[in-house]
């Protein structure tokens, strides 16, 4: 049986760390209205005016963490890709990109050229956001729907809180955390907070009190980002034994003048060197692969404003990426799917 395939989706990256690429990349990343939430008029010029000076800044920052083979993150999803292939007997194994290459409608239509009629989705994001895993569904089905494609897709759903998922997180980290440390900070992404509250089901539940995320229902945290960033932090805390108070979670890679989720991992960073940490773990457990986010942002920004601050060592724990166990796990969960 070959013609079920397994897609694996991430967000993407320049082609290279020329202006023009991270300039081509930025537009078609911030223009996606699940991005930026603002009517179309609004969007356009918003993203004229960050793309005036921003793809400079950013193509300095994608050199700095640059590989030989390329985009770390693109490089990191084809070696999960391999990693995960002997794991699924159905059919190929694909990897797609929602912004850049290879880009996720043309790896669809390949795959229905080579005959497969079945794909399982599976979004390489842990939580869930409409600008992750809501714009990547969307794309996909539009593409199938507008291009006739025969597929019976199937979807990974966000899998904040699956054991194994967290068990396969411990394991990849354990190294960093038999070694001494102070305090291991959890760093995801961050969002404005306006994307949490225009999901809110019952309209009222969004920062309405310091703790709303702890005590979501059931209801609520299906669609609550921070909600499940906060869930993943304290299930990896519980399963690798680390005791209160020698951890804590934040959010990153703030952009614009919005509202975003608290806490501020640049908030944090500062908090917790003035607090007498001396040797820090980061994790980033928003990302599946390495990425600028985290290899840039994290490990070279971070590290130095940490040291600034007046620590003394930071050490950024790397993601998933090819971890033995972890592919085992992503094909086990998308055959679940």
């Amino acid at each position: 049986m070959t013609d079920h395939a397994l897609l694996l989706v991430n967000l993407g990256s320049p082609a290279s760390t020329s202006v023009a690429d991270v300039r081509r990349y930025l537009n078609q990343f911030l223009m996606d209205p699940y991005v930026i939430d603002l009517p179309w008029p609004v969007r356009r010029l918003l993203v004229s005016l960050i793309l005036i000076k921003r793809p400079e800044q950013s193509a300095h920052a994608y050199a700095s963490i640059w590989w030989d083979e390329g985009s770390p993150l693109v490089v990191l999803t084809r070696r999960l890709q391999a990693a995960i292939t002997p794991h699924w007997p159905h059919g190929p194994v694909e990897i797609a990109m929602r912004y850049g290459q290879p880009a996720l409608p043309e790896v669809l239509e390949r795959l229905a050229a080579q005959g497969v009629r079945k794909v399982t989705l599976a979004p390489l994001y842990p939580q869930f956001a409409d600008s992750t895993v809501t714009t990547v569904v969307e794309l996909a089905r539009q593409t199938v729907a507008d291009r006739q494609l025969p597929f019976d897709m199937r979807v990974l759903q966000p899998f904040y809180d699956e054991p194994e998922y967290i068990d396969a997180l411990v394991t990849s980290a354990r190294p960093y955390l038999e070694q001494e440390y102070d305090h291991i900070l959890l760093s995801f992404h961050g969002l404005p907070e306006r994307h949490l509250k225009k999901l809110d089901p019952t309209g009222s539940h969004c920062f309405q009190s310091a703790n709303c995320c702890e005590k979501a229902c059931a209801q609520v945290r299906k669609v609550c980002y921070r909600s499940q960033c906060l869930a993943s932090a304290a299930a990896f805390a519980r399963a690798a034994g680390i005791p209160d108070g020698k951890w804590s979670a934040s959010f990153q890679s703030r952009l614009g003048r919005a509202k975003w989720i608290e806490p501020y991992t640049e908030t944090r960073l500062d908090e917790l060197a003035k607090a007498g940490v001396k040797k820090l773990l980061v994790m980033c457990p928003a990302f599946v692969a390495d990425c600028i986010e985290t290899l840039e942002e994290i490990g070279d920004r971070g590290k130095e404003q940490f040291i600034e601050a007046g620590g003394e060592e930071l050490v950024l724990v790397p993601c998933l990426n090819d971890h033995p166990q972890w592919a085992q796990v992503l094909a086990g969960m998308c055959e679940r799917a």
